[in-house]
């Protein structure tokens, strides 16, 4: 059972990766508000993966982030920037899917996107210390 684990895990990383290029590339081509969803998405798989470790997931964003934040954040496992860094990101993510008149920046794609990338780091050193990736 944990090699499927570690498996699944390092299947949502690589899918957090693969979110994170789809956003440099919207980022590239100026669709700032779809890179946002991608940067946020990239963090949410990441998240995903780490939470995979513990045979946890559900079907709601707000569990997968609570189970990680309480987990992984409040013992310090990681630093209490990537619970900023999700909080941003998934605020920033819902402005620019649901709120008709919102008009996402660069400043704003910019952003979330140098904050997936932190997270995915953080997220990349941890499962490589534990042997995932």
């Amino acid at each position: 059972m944990a090699g499927s684990l570690t498996e699944l895990s390092a299947h949502r990383f690589g899918r957090a990766k693969e979110e994170l290029q789809t956003a440099e590339l919207l980022m590239k081509s100026g669709n700032y508000r779809q890179s946002i969803n991608r940067s946020y998405y990239a963090i949410f798989h990441a998240v995903r993966a780490v939470n995979a470790l513990d045979g946890f997931d559900s079907s709601k964003h707000s569990g997968v982030i609570a189970h990680f934040n309480q987990q992984y954040v409040k013992t310090g496992v990681f630093e209490k920037e990537a619970s900023k860094i999700i909080r941003g990101a998934s605020e920033l993510r819902e402005q620019a899917d649901y709120e008709d008149f919102y008009s996402a920046t660069k400043d704003d794609a910019e952003s979330v996107l140098e904050s997936a990338r932190r997270l995915i780091g953080m997220v990349g050193k941890f499962l490589a210390e534990n042997r995932v990736i």
